[in-house]
């Protein structure tokens, strides 16, 4: 131990002293007397250095017996028979200077551990936290098949002797059996799922009765063979739902095959080519049985609320979504839309105040739906404001003909008026939008304590969650036609104005895209209503024209545009671009044979904006959520956090690569 710290600590004199005496050496030929006063100070020189070096290697020396008996005996004891194991070595070097008999204990090359490196005795030990001056190893060491939390710290010899060297104390606690008990407490935590076949109407009324229970034998057979290697507990407990108790250590392979019971259901067909379809809730990481319920009923809705046909996980804090690829099918009922109407237009009775907003740069769907709760409001005695910014929106055309109305003087307000406004009477509806941060004023949803939602997006991770009404259809084409659906109930036929009639039915053309996505029975109720209520179909065409310079804007988006992956269009742009032009652009690509799904991405003021379409066969969706977006199946969009276009496209075809390989 001895040689070792001398090792550490020695003083290399060697380089400097050849050079003093080459000078000697050399100036020996010039001037032999000066050679002499060279060699006179090298003398010094040497001696001094000698003697500052043995005063500090007995310096640590006496640091080091603290550890092996130098000190008091009490204190010796301690360090040598401590149950921890301890090693003191040179962090930089890595030589071993001391070790206690514990430490020698665990290792198998006893005899060789003070002619060794730490890393020879310990192979992968890493020292970079101890020079970096923590008090803990961030990671476990795993040696001779067992596994130690490592504590240490460093002393440095210069503070006593002035002389530089560095020793690293370290004590190693064997957590093995520590660890061992973890992994098999988080292994055995339970997980609660909900299975519930989410077209169960549609199944049963596809085939004959005769044929129903083969149907549903077939499902539960699929649903029986998936749970079977989890050693779970799989209960019906109502005609189209299933409880799935099993523990997490199942749970990593469910979720590595991406829940693929969802596909194999699908492979059950209903007489009339009805394909089963299910959703599953999953519910894990909470305290106790009946917050994993919970958190498994919450899923399931968001699923739900999401299409269907897909797996919703829900831990103590985020959501994670699996499938959801397929596309949604209608499966509204008036009922709902006469309740949900009913209890709109109670909420609205009991306001002082009524506040409607959307989104931020609202649309014409998000508008369209605004005039139609107007007219509500306006049918129950009530004067509504709409929050909105007049100046950063896509709404102009129609927007300048509501406000040439004078049933409309006053009723736009911006967000900061409205939230001075707001009090405990006031009700708020948020429509086209469940997300709080899309909505156009926070402060204003965040200090209403009545908010009603209106929309048709598939739910994402965030979502307003303080809802004393949701009318929340993603079966829907647009909120306007949810909102359609509720003046049939609410108003007169005379009640509604052309204006609000041709905003609402500008609104239904815009989701649809002419009506052709997204589009149903319902949808087409909705834009008959409409035009038995005065809205003119030429008036609200000319409210989508645009002028040469966004024409030629629009074509030179089309131009940027790649195709990926054979059916895919991308279009990552440069230059900053309007909103509308770049949606545009993103429907125009839509039309160029074979592509199925188009993406534009564009530079915004601050951020970088990406604008999605498709025609059905890609959901955008989970694609455009990758990134930070929302929307639907078929159109999505939103702002992005990535700094450039280029870093946003890279991240965008990482996005599709994912979606398209799962």
């Amino acid at each position: 131990m001895n040689k070792k710290i001398t090792r550490v600590l020695k003083t290399n004199m060697a380089l400097y002293s050849l050079c003093l005496v080459a000078f000697a050496v050399a100036a020996f030929f010039v001037s032999p007397l000066l050679a002499l006063g060279e060699v006179v100070v090298i003398v010094l020189i040497f001696l001094l250095s000698r003697r500052n070096t043995r005063a500090a290697q007995q310096s640590v020396r006496q640091y080091m017996e603290r550890y092996t008996g130098g000190m008091d005996s009490a204190r010796s004891s301690n360090m040598l028979y401590t149950p921890l194991a301890m090693v003191v070595f040179d962090p930089y070097g890595g030589d071993i200077l001391w070790a206690n008999d514990n430490f020698l204990q665990l290792t198998e090359q006893k005899d060789v551990v003070f002619d060794s490196k730490v890393e020879q005795i310990v192979p992968g030990m890493p020292t970079h936290w101890l020079l970096e001056g923590k008090r803990e190893c961030p990671e476990l060491i795993l040696w001779n098949h067992r596994q130690y939390r490592v504590f240490g710290s460093i002393s440095h010899a210069e503070e006593m002797t002035g002389a530089k060297g560095t020793l690293a104390s370290t004590y190693w606690l064997d957590v093995t059996e520590e660890e061992r008990l973890r992994h098999t407490l988080e292994d055995t935590h339970p997980v609660v799922a909900i299975l519930m076949v989410d077209n169960y109407e549609d199944l049963m009324k596809a085939c004959p009765e005769s044929k129903r229970s083969a149907v549903l034998a077939a499902i539960e057979e699929k649903i029986g063979h998936w749970t079977a290697g989890a050693d779970g507990m799989l209960l019906k407990f109502d005609r189209d739902r299933y409880l799935f108790v099993f523990e997490e250590r199942s749970f990593g392979e469910y979720a590595e095959r991406r829940f693929d019971l969802l596909e194999s259901v699908r492979e059950v067909v209903a007489g009339e080519g009805v394909a089963a379809t299910l959703s599953i809730g999953i519910g894990r990481d909470a305290d106790n049985f009946d917050m994993l319920f919970k958190n498994a009923a919450l899923a399931l809705e968001m699923a739900l609320s999401r299409g269907g046909d897909q797996a919703v996980v829900k831990d103590r804090s985020n959501f994670e979504f699996y499938g959801g690829r397929s596309k949604a099918t209608e499966k509204r009922t008036k009922v709902k839309a006469r309740v949900m109407a009913n209890a709109l237009g109670e909420l609205m009775d009991d306001a002082e105040r009524v506040y409607i907003m959307g989104h931020k740069y609202a649309d014409m769907d998000c508008l369209g739906a605004a005039a139609g709760l107007c007219a509500i409001a306006r049918k129950r005695g009530k004067i509504p404001h709409i929050v909105m910014d007049l100046e950063n929106n896509a709404v102009h055309p129609v927007l300048k003909k509501l406000m040439q109305l004078p049933e409309y003087a006053g009723v736009f307000v911006n967000g900061t008026e409205a939230f001075l406004r707001a009090h405990a009477d006031t009700l708020l509806i948020v429509v086209d939008t469940n997300r709080p941060g899309s909505v156009e004023s926070e402060q204003l949803l965040d200090s209403c304590p009545r908010v009603a939602v209106i929309d048709h997006h598939r739910r994402g991770s965030s979502y307003i969650d303080k809802m004393t009404l949701n009318y929340h259809e993603p079966y829907a084409s647009s909120a306007s036609e949810l909102v359609t659906e509720l003046l049939q109930y609410l108003v007169e036929s005379g009640d509604l104005l052309k204006a609000e009639a041709e905003a609402l039915l500008a609104g239904l053309v815009l989701d649809t895209k002419n009506f052709t996505n997204r589009t149903g029975g319902r949808t087409f109720e909705a834009a008959a209503y409409l035009r038995r209520a005065g809205a003119d179909t030429a008036d609200v065409q000319r409210m989508f024209q645009s002028d040469l310079e966004a024409m030629i804007s629009r074509y030179d988006i089309i131009r940027q545009a790649e195709i990926y992956r054979d059916h895919l269009a991308v279009a990552a742009l440069e230059k900053e671009n309007d909103r509308v032009t770049a949606a545009k652009a993103s429907d125009e690509l839509l039309t160029i044979q074979g592509v199925h799904a188009s993406f534009v991405l564009y530079p915004k003021g601050d951020g970088v904006y990406i604008s999605a379409r498709s025609l059905g066969d890609i959901n955008v969706q989970v694609i455009v959520e990758e990134l930070g977006g929302g929307g639907n199946s078929t159109t999505a969009g939103g702002q992005l956090t990535y700094g450039n276009v280029a870093e946003a496209k890279e991240h965008l075809l990482r996005a599709i690569d994912k979606y398209l390989e799962n």
